[in-house]
């Protein structure tokens, strides 16, 4: 019995003291920077390069061999 009068109080107490306390919460202000990206698609470019004038390769091989042989 005796517990649950101050059990009572107390949490009153605890409540009233809480509700009036202040708090506070300060947020600094975040700093955004530009990202620089560089991307190499020179490998890709030369991929396709060769793709391209892999015809051309092709031919100056055989014109090559053509002409380094003995006549």
């Amino acid at each position: 019995m005796i517990r649950t009068r101050l059990i009572l109080p107390a949490t009153l107490i605890y409540l009233i003291s809480y509700g009036c306390t202040q708090h506070k919460v300060e947020v600094a202000p975040v700093e955004v920077k530009p990202i620089h990206i560089t991307i190499d698609v020179n490998v890709k470019v030369d991929k396709a390069l060769d793709d391209f004038f892999g015809d051309v390769d092709s031919v100056e091989e055989k014109i090559g061999t053509r002409s380094t042989t003995p006549e």
